[in-house]
């Protein structure tokens, strides 16, 4: 007879890639069921970045990844990360202990409650249900696309299991998937056949439906874009103008020419205020359809709401454009290369990097096969805007759902486990949310195969600088000494180099062209004074 906690692992093992975790008294009997049996935790150091790790890893691989923290303390310390996997609708399971059965200690906190604030359902386990309510966590977690967490009473962790389904629930089956039937097309198919600058915007939630979708887009010789973590999607060729990013990443440009679109056809992205631009994105004419697994429109913008599959509903719009004959006008272009960007200059007047040039320089460096995870703040604008990506969910942008930072080393954790050995894990961060998440720099130089460190250090929180600095308010609060990351995470294993001019760079492409294992470290030090595109839109505000 097993325990509880062992019962859980026994369960989840053959349905989870990896789990990540800190151990703790709640979660302790729970830690050593999964190293007994061969499939230990990535252990990290700080709580919030076992839920941060887990969510990265499945935005990139699509596979269910593990959480496990104590109680108490160890879970509240996960909240912010779980409100952005809330947020972001990214499942996952979070192992962690509770109050005793027997009723709370004077320490202990409503676990539930606070779950349940941030958009997350609980399942307790007790002997007799163990196998029930762990696979019923398990399978509301992939049918709803949503985070859970999975309780076990500090008195009960170590209890034999006496759930007389226990063993049947060992073996895996696949859990269903959310069926959704394909919705009535016909007022899309009118809408586009109709339109003089029809735009399809793909997003996270179509990077299966890909192929249909560059067929679709290829029929109507549409312009096409995606949100910022699907970029990549459209990396074929086809009667079809890509136009990058849509909302405030876009190149102006793009912009442009996407608020032309009189048709707008919106596939699996949720429409949060970045991709609409707070509301910019299209014309005041578009209209806009939105085809989701959502239960409804996920922005007021939205004309028509159609709840389907972005797969099967591309495609049953193309059989039916086929169906009718249609065969695409010559489209207008007002601008010939509308994802031209500044190449900016070496230096700034300042004598600081300019970040433009020395993003556009680490694009032409880095190889194709990475996978990028971003902290939050000012500078996102950079890697969003000017590196290159080969596929969707080949960047990860956690926290900006949630809008924190202190969530990049954290998650760059996820993006090494699965980047593995065949892809380069690469982590962009400011100074301000980098030294937050110090505690998880270690965790990513111990577990990456291959990872950079790309730290652009302009000594602020940049954005705060920019939005309120320049309205006026003392900037005091808003610099921060500037820190030498090179010194810090290379007295933890890395590989360093201080970036000031762009030929300090050699010995980073030396490093990656010996193809060594380890992790290098470039902290640049940029001028604060060039303000990405995005932040002079909200300045403008």
């Amino acid at each position: 007879m097993y325990s509880i906690s062992e019962g859980i692992a026994r369960i989840l093992i053959p349905r989870v890639d990896h789990f990540f975790g800190l151990m703790g008294n709640g979660n302790a009997w729970f830690v050593d069921a999964l190293d007994r049996l061969g499939h230990g935790i990535i252990p990290v150091r700080h709580e919030v970045a076992s839920v941060a790790a887990a969510d990265a890893y499945h935005r990139v691989s699509r596979r269910l990844a593990v959480a496990t923290t104590t109680y108490g303390a160890g879970f509240t310390n996960t909240l912010t990360a779980l409100a952005d996997a809330a947020l972001s609708r990214t499942p996952l399971i979070l192992v962690v202990g509770t109050e005793p059965s027997t009723g709370p200690r004077d320490f202990d906190v409503d676990q539930q409650a606070l779950a349940r604030a941030v958009g997350v359902d609980t399942f307790t386990v007790h002997p007799g249900d163990v196998g029930e309510v762990t696979l019923r966590a398990w399978r509301h977690a992939l049918e709803h696309r949503i985070p859970v967490v999975l309780e076990i009473p500090y008195d009960l962790a170590a209890a034999p299991a006496i759930d007389p389904q226990l063993e049947a629930a060992y073996s895996y089956e696949p859990a269903p998937g959310k069926v959704v039937d394909t919705p009535d097309v016909s007022e899309l198919v009118k809408a586009l056949s109709g339109a003089k600058h029809p735009l399809l915007l793909a997003g996270r939630g179509a990077r299966g439906a890909s192929q249909s979708i560059r067929d679709l887009a290829d029929l109507l010789h549409a312009d096409v874009a995606t949100s910022a973590p699907a970029r990549g999607l459209f990396n074929a060729s086809g009667n079809f103008r890509d136009l990058g990013v849509c909302g405030g990443f876009a190149a102006e440009g793009s912009a442009a020419e996407i608020r032309r679109a009189d048709v707008v056809l919106v596939l699996g992205a949720g429409l949060n205020q970045f991709t609409m631009a707070f509301g910019e994105a299209f014309g005041e004419s578009a209209r806009v359809f939105q085809v989701d697994l959502a239960a409804a429109a996920t922005h007021p913008r939205v004309d028509d709401f159609q709840q389907g599959d972005a797969a099967a509903v591309s495609a049953e719009v193309l059989a039916q454009l086929h169906a009718r004959g249609y065969e695409a006008g010559e489209r207008f272009h007002l601008v010939a290369d509308p994802q031209a960007r500044p190449a900016g200059d070496e230096l700034a007047p300042d004598g600081r990097l300019d970040p433009r040039s020395l993003m556009r320089e680490l694009n032409q460096i880095l190889p194709a096969e990475k996978l990028i995870a971003t902290d939050g703040g000012h500078f996102i604008g950079w890697p969003n805007t000017y590196l290159d990506l080969a596929g969707p969910d080949n960047i990860v942008l956690l926290g900006t759902a949630f809008q924190s930072i202190g969530l990049g080393f954290p998650t760059a954790v996820g993006v090494a486990a699965a980047a593995g050995e065949e892809k380069l894990a690469v982590l962009v961060t400011g100074d301000g949310g980098g030294v937050m998440a110090l505690a998880d720099a270690e965790t990513f130089i111990r577990t990456a195969h291959r990872g950079l460190v790309i730290v652009l250090n302009d000594a602020a929180y940049g954005a705060e600088i920019h939005q309120y600095g320049s309205r006026g308010l003392r900037e005091t609060a808003m610099l921060i000494p500037e820190i030498n990351f090179a010194a810090v995470l290379g007295a933890l294993g890395a590989e360093t180099k201080v970036v000031r001019e762009l030929g300090d760079l050699r010995d980073f492409r030396e490093w990656l062209e010996r193809g060594e294992p380890g992790t290098y470290v470039l902290d640049c030090r940029i001028s604060p004074n060039v303000i990405a595109p995005y932040m002079q839109e909200i300045i403008s505000r």
